[in-house]
């Protein structure tokens, strides 16, 4: 609880600046994890799962039948 406490502390006697700082981390961390992810961590994953190619994988909540993600892509425009 005491992050949290810190955090508050943090968001009521903030400045601009001190917002606009975290905005800034929090943007360039959302960046590193993003690459982690499809970089690192997703090419090893889809190796040990059977040469899975991860970025034409999507989910179908429409109900209709797609062949690929770019027919299910041209749909959604």
């Amino acid at each position: 609880m005491s992050f949290f406490k810190g955090f508050k502390d943090f968001a009521v006697r903030g400045t601009v600046v001190d917002m606009g700082i975290g905005l800034i981390i929090g943007a360039a961390f959302g960046s590193i994890v993003t690459s982690f992810v499809s970089d690192m961590l997703m090419p090893p994953l889809g190796l040990l799962l059977g040469a899975v190619e991860f970025s034409n994988l999507y989910v179908n909540l429409s109900g209709g039948n797609f062949d690929t993600l770019a027919d299910a892509e041209a749909l959604a425009r």
